[in-house]
């Protein structure tokens, strides 16, 4: 048993997204969509290093 009030499943209706602001998926094979998000990861890390080593910093201060 999983802890109270916790989803099982993670879906999302895009229904209203794609209606009303014409949004559609950039990538529509999992796979490829996550390879993707791990080459901008790797080609952009000067944007996200200083916010990880900021946020585990605080962590740090609070002995997490």
């Amino acid at each position: 048993m999983d802890r109270p009030g916790h989803d099982l499943r993670y879906a999302i209706d895009s229904t209203k997204l794609r209606r009303e602001l014409g949004w559609a998926p950039r990538f529509s094979n999992f796979d490829a969509g996550l390879e993707a998000t791990i080459a901008w990861y790797r080609d952009n890390e000067e944007w996200w290093r200083p916010q990880k080593t900021a946020t585990e910093a605080k962590y740090t201060e609070q002995g997490q």
